[in-house]
């Protein structure tokens, strides 16, 4: 115990020292002459203080953990489905920068590429072109993107419902199919 003017303080166990007090719960006469801090029962509540020593108990360790578990659910449900909807839009901007390609190549060479030929046409220039000279240097599209799934987009002529239909069958691969598993057309774009 150490005496500071007209207050008595005693070492605290984390390192700094406290007031030695008159209250209920602190017994000042401890063999050793230095105050002892006694648990008191109060209202049916046992006081005490938690020393340095001592851990979290299992309880307020599964009430983190759950806590952690809620707030990981929770952005995972909003982060998924907004994944799933991006993939969509670029597929979309994907066939978008295609049919641009496309408009290009046929306005350089007064035609679509043939079925046969497909969207490599749009890379080098197809041995049934009728006018090879025509043909823009380098292409007309730096690289075919493959959908956001992996695949290679589909190319067909006459489309659906105009001159071509560039589509992508969605997440599963299948055609039709509804949300991220929608098939993708140009012509419905």
């Amino acid at each position: 115990m150490f005496d500071c003017g007209s207050a008595s303080v005693r070492p605290d166990p984390v390192g700094g020292l406290l007031p030695l007090s008159e209250e209920k719960g602190f017994d000042k006469s401890s063999p050793n002459g230095e105050g002892v801090a006694r648990r008191s029962v109060e209202n049916g509540f046992m006081l005490s203080r938690r020393s340095a020593e001592h851990g979290f108990t299992l309880v307020e360790l599964m009430v983190v953990i759950v806590i952690i578990g809620l707030l990981a659910t929770i952005v995972a449900i909003n982060v998924i489905p907004a994944t799933d909807t991006a993939r969509v839009e670029k597929a979309k901007a994907d066939i978008a920068t295609i049919e641009q390609a496309l408009e290009q190549y046929r306005l350089d060479n007064m035609t679509y590429p043939s079925a046969t030929d497909g969207l490599q046409a749009l890379l080098n220039p197809p041995a049934s072109l009728a006018q090879p000279q025509r043909y823009r240097r380098g292409g007309y599209i730096k690289k075919l993107p493959n959908d956001p799934w992996g695949r290679p987009y589909a190319y067909a002529i006459p489309g659906r419902k105009g001159a071509f239909d560039i589509s992508s069958l969605g997440a599963d691969g299948q055609p039709g199919g509804d949300s991220e598993n929608a098939d993708i057309y140009s012509s419905e774009l």
